[in-house]
């Protein structure tokens, strides 16, 4: 049996967690997962005790097809009125291994995003450090003595460190010269409030096979963060402000090694990622555009000695942009901008610890 380890990174949520950027280009929060999975007689699997694993995630996507509900507003496009959104996001991650169960990771996401309205004279960017997050992880059963399947669960918080009120100066030629404005929360690098971190991986060998299931939730207590959203934004209270929301992602599948090329291993299964309508705890006012993509994710992973390299492209299968508390308290129904691809890739090396 030739054991092996799956390293999914989205990178953001964002991500790992990423609590930047926009998971549908329009505002919904990037959500995550990065772990390590599989036995340990391989050159990756578990990570012994003393042991670090350094890790770099990178996601792209272009956000520009609008829904309202799981319907697509074709016509945005045809007459060029759609909002386009590029997110760029770097998740940075270390992970100490301090028993053979217990682990320890830190994460930092980097955001480069701009948006832009297609008939628009000007765009908008945001660049920086997004907020970190601080988890514990721990695996239920016993990894020597598991070596075919176990599950590990996740607990931390995340920080506001990245700033969640980006202004730029800009210019719609309209004779009112330049004016200052605050860029749209979907590319601001930080969400402004405090996260509770909860999250799984599990995995399960079936002959030369690997099956996973991993999934994260961030909840978010805080209501809003306090940022107006624009200078006229008052004239409706409901969503002056923008709302701290809470963020998810659910992935699974199947991991097939190649055994022709060592170390060589091919993935895929669906993968969900969005932002609920209603935050686990605390209330859910404020401006939000709430909703899910589900995306068919193939991929691969290479590993060699202590390195692993992995790289998937989602292609969205079904979008739904859903009510927000507001929407229902108007009677309304919001859109949101969602990407028909998302691209993802990680490189992650271990070093140090103690050798059994």
């Amino acid at each position: 049996m030739t054991y092996h380890r799956i390293v999914f990174s989205a990178l953001a949520a964002l991500g790992t967690i990423l609590p930047v950027s926009s998971l549908h280009g329009q505002g919904c929060i990037v959500a995550r997962s990065n772990g390590q999975v599989g036995g340990p007689e391989s050159e990756g699997g578990y990570l012994n005790p003393g042991e670090w694993n350094l890790g770099i995630g990178y996601r792209h996507q272009f956000s520009f097809r609008h829904f309202v509900g799981s319907t697509e507003q074709t016509y945005r496009i045809q007459q060029g009125t759609q909002v386009m959104n590029k997110i760029n996001l770097q998740n940075f991650s270390a992970t100490y291994q301090a028993t053979p169960r217990f682990s320890f990771t830190f994460d930092l996401p980097v955001l480069l995003a701009s948006r832009r309205s297609h008939n628009s004279p000007y765009t908008t960017t945001a660049q920086g450090i997004g907020d970190i997050a601080f988890t514990a992880q721990g695996w239920l059963w016993n990894p020597k003595e598991n070596t075919r399947g176990n599950i590990q669960l996740g607990f931390g918080m995340i920080v506001p460190t990245g700033k969640d009120n980006v202004k730029n100066v800009v210019d719609s030629f309209n004779g009112k010269g330049p004016q200052t404005v605050t860029v749209d929360y979907s590319i601001q690098p930080g969400t402004g409030g405090y996260g509770i971190v909860m999250q799984w991986l599990s995995y399960k060998n079936v002959g030369p096979s690997q099956l996973y299931f991993n999934g994260s939730y961030v909840a978010t207590p805080q209501n809003t963060n306090n940022v107006l959203r624009s200078a006229t934004a008052l004239n409706n209270p409901l969503t002056a402000y923008n709302s701290i929301s809470d963020q998810y992602l659910l992935e699974g599948g199947v991991a097939y090694p190649l055994r022709r090329v060592r170390g060589l291993t091919v993935t895929f299964g669906p993968r969900m990622e969005g932002v609920p309508a209603r935050d686990l705890i605390g209330k859910s006012l404020g401006f939000r555009r709430p909703g899910y993509a589900i995306s068919a994710e193939p991929g691969f992973q290479y590993s060699r000695g202590g390195s692993v390299l992995t790289a998937a492209i989602g292609r969205a299968i079904y979008r739904n942009r859903t009510r927000s508390v507001p929407d229902v308290m108007t009677g309304g129904h919001g859109d949101a901008a969602f990407a028909d691809w998302v691209w993802l890739a990680s490189y992650s090396f271990r070093f140090g610890g103690k050798h059994s």
